[in-house]
């Protein structure tokens, strides 16, 4: 039994040794094959020159982002033709839309493993996706994951020596900047377009879930969605995503998310498969004169619950139709983007705190938040 011990202990004393010399020396081969993937990408230096343009042209720009910028092809169901009504177009070309067929849209790479950023709503119901590079080359893509709710996806392409975008600060966005527009419009090939940065932090427009659009005037035509929107310096802003318009063409109004929400949901999903973002299960809606009277709520600014899901996360901690949400774990909120903001942002099985006013009383319940369901595939 004592050399049975003495054996076991100078085991034991070995593989220790070994596991520290490998600690040390090659800290890589350590990494389980489970362990999360990850992905490298460039992120630019804070400049407050973001909209400067260099000798008045926007050729060095253009020159740096174009190449990390590709058209895709997609093979899918039909779409029905309702969404040409919409005046927030979504501009994805699709010649026939009354039958099965092939779309066109845009992409943007992010990283030399060939992770590619382009909108959800580019690829959703595709059977077979296309990439198309600067280049010249192409690729099947395969869909690592995909976000409805910032109309994100993010797809993969194995190819050697990929041209990679350099990613913007959002911090260095002014109104009033340069950018430009780089994308696949009709299908007649990689398009460049220039205007300037009409507004930051467009909410409210009722095209996704989770809102904070930059607004620009450059011009973005059907086929560039999922394109790039660069500043001056021909770094990624934003991924274009949708314009307002009457007729489907350019009007000057159109949409991109901010970089900032794109590489949230890139490391989202690369890290985890999907965005992991919290829920409580409430319909919320901003308090107006018409709410309060049929609630009987004094205030007339807020956010009153109109709607709890049974059996939900607020249901479980006492939240009633009728309460007005005042805060999210110490963070007060005014109206609906600022409270689907703050409860994303909890961390599923955390219990956080929900400060809300009924009766004119305020009142704090705790609350054990879920995973945000994800949206359910809809019909067009």
């Amino acid at each position: 039994m004592k050399k049975i011990w003495i054996l076991f202990s100078q085991t034991v004393t070995v593989l220790l040794a070994v596991w520290f010399v490998v600690a040390t020396l090659q800290p890589n081969w350590l990494r389980s094959a489970n362990s999360p993937q990850k992905v490298s990408f460039t992120q630019a230096i804070l400049d407050g020159n973001a909209g400067a343009s260099p000798g008045g042209s926007f050729r060095q720009a253009a020159q740096k982002a174009s190449p990390a910028v590709v058209s895709i092809t997609v093979q899918q169901k039909s779409r029905a033709k309702a969404r040409r009504a919409d005046p927030w177009f979504r501009f994805f070309e699709d010649p026939e839309e009354d039958s099965p067929s092939g779309g066109m849209g845009s992409g943007v790479i992010v990283s030399p493993e060939g992770y590619i950023l382009t909108n959800h709503h580019v690829i959703e119901g595709a059977e077979a996706i296309e990439v198309n590079l600067h280049d010249g080359r192409n690729a099947m893509a395969k869909v690592i994951g995909n976000d409805p709710d910032t109309d994100l996806a993010l797809l993969k392409i194995d190819l050697p020596n990929l041209p990679v975008i350099v990613l913007g600060q959002m911090e260095t966005l002014q109104v009033g900047d340069a950018v430009l527009a780089i994308g696949n419009p009709f299908g007649v090939g990689q398009t460049v377009t220039s205007g300037i940065v009409s507004a930051l932090g467009r909410k409210q427009l009722g095209i996704n879930t989770f809102e904070n659009f930059i607004q620009t005037d450059a011009a973005i035509n059907p086929g560039n969605s999922g394109g790039a929107l660069v500043d001056a310096n021909g770094l990624l802003m934003g991924i274009n995503t949708a314009i307002y318009s009457r007729s489907g063409g350019n009007m000057g109004i159109g949409f991109a998310i901010p970089v900032s929400t794109a590489r949230q949901v890139l490391e989202g999903i690369v890290k985890n498969g999907v965005v992991v973002r919290g829920w409580v299960g409430v319909e919320p809606n901003d308090l107006t004169p018409e709410l309060a009277e049929s609630f009987g709520i004094s205030r007339l600014q807020g956010v009153v619950v109109t709607g709890v899901l049974q059996n939900g996360p607020a249901f479980k901690a006492g939240v009633r139709p009728g309460d007005v949400l005042l805060g999210v774990d110490g963070k007060s909120v005014e109206n609906v983007d600022q409270l689907l903001a703050a409860i994303a942002s909890l961390k599923p099985g955390v219990t956080a705190s929900l400060s809300i006013e009924r009766g004119g009383s305020p009142l704090s319940v705790s609350v054990n938040p879920a995973q945000r369901p994800k949206q359910r595939p809809v019909e067009r």
